[in-house]
């Protein structure tokens, strides 16, 4: 898969969604891709792809392998892959993670490190 941001996905590219009625608060875990269009307040430890669509509103920390933020998200996030901020998206809080893509208008305020995954360390 490419950038997301430049993939069309469909709701059956994810096993979990969170409809943009739910207002959730909580610790919410996974394995499978998980879209959230709702609220949600809490924390978010996952091993899937998760994507935060336009007009969703988290304010969580976030640790997973890709995360994509097309909506709002108030809190830290460190993936293992890579996370992508979208022109519609986000972000206050801190990023640590080995590769960022931000789209030019996008929002984003906080402070960012880049550590190299595993397989890129030379030893």
């Amino acid at each position: 898969m490419t950038d997301v941001h430049n993939d069309i996905l469909e709701d059956e590219d994810f096993d979990t969604i969170l409809s943009a009625d739910i207002d959730f608060t909580g610790a919410l875990s996974f394995e499978k891709p998980f879209l959230i269009r709702g609220r949600l307040s809490g924390t978010i430890e996952a091993r899937g792809l998760l994507v935060v669509d336009e007009g969703a509103v988290v304010d969580a920390d976030i640790n997973a392998p890709k995360v994509v933020i097309r909506g709002a998200v108030k809190g830290d996030v460190t993936a293992v892959e890579k996370v992508e901020v979208s022109v519609t998206g986000s972000l206050k809080g801190n990023i640590i993670a080995p590769e960022l893509s931000m789209e030019a208008g996008c929002v984003f305020n906080g402070r960012c490190t880049m550590e190299e995954r595993d397989s890129d360390r030379v030893e």
